[in-house]
């Protein structure tokens, strides 16, 4: 021990006992990124098709705004534990507060993203002959991108700096270092894995920004 929980905690990540076996980081991380994704897919599968067609009809968007107003209000923990009571300890109820943290940013990414589209250009596209799936597919879907995959990077980087939760109904991912550092008073531990999910929250990020700015339409890019 030297004294400093912060130097501890980094003494505690450069121990290589840390990093093997069922314990160990690698295995955590994965956890970690496999609750995390799994997340923002299932929540992608009932947001995305939504904020598509309110954005392409302009209709219900009151109701999706609202709804993700108050998805977004939702205390995460008290999901956590009023999940964990109704359907018992393990993955399930993480999972669900996962799902409905996430919908919020995918759900406003996907009808933003489809309104972007110039409205000129769209009118050009229908007088063309084009179906309104083609319309949607082919022009503002392509035109909004951006906007989309931003939708995806809030959702992520909302749901991997959450799913340390995960470990307090029982499951693993990197929150189990910082419960049972809690548990233990093990602060070092506990520092070590908040820093361990705020590392993995920076890179997914990065990433996804990255991402983001690739899918910028060409012409757009030159301007």
């Amino acid at each position: 021990m030297t004294g400093s929980p912060f130097l501890d905690s980094l003494r505690w990540l450069g121990d290589p006992a840390h990093w093997t076996g069922a314990d160990g980081i690698p295995l955590r991380t994965l956890e970690h990124l496999g609750y995390t994704a799994l997340g923002v897919l299932v929540a992608a599968l009932l947001a995305v098709p939504v904020g598509l067609y309110v954005g392409h009809s302009g209709r219900f968007k009151g109701i999706a705004v609202a709804a993700a107003g108050a998805a977004r209000a939702l205390p995460t923990l008290g999901l956590v534990t009023l999940f964990a009571l109704l359907v018992g300890i393990g993955l399930t109820a993480p999972l669900l507060s996962f799902v409905i943290l996430a919908i919020p940013s995918l759900l406003a990414g996907a009808y933003t993203a489809v309104e972007s589209a110039d409205p000129a250009t769209v009118d050009a596209a229908r007088a063309q002959g084009m179906t309104e799936w083609q319309i949607l597919t082919r022009v503002e879907i392509p035109l909004g991108m951006p906007l989309l995959v931003g939708g995806f990077r809030g959702a992520t980087v909302q749901v991997v700096a959450t799913a340390m939760l995960a470990a307090y109904v029982g499951s693993g991912g990197l929150g189990r270092f910082i419960f049972q550092g809690l548990g233990s008073q093990n602060y070092p531990q506990m520092i070590a894995g908040s820093l361990l999910v705020i590392v993995l929250a920076l890179i997914l990020d990065l990433s996804l920004l990255l991402a983001q700015r690739l899918t910028v339409p060409a012409g757009a890019r030159a301007s």
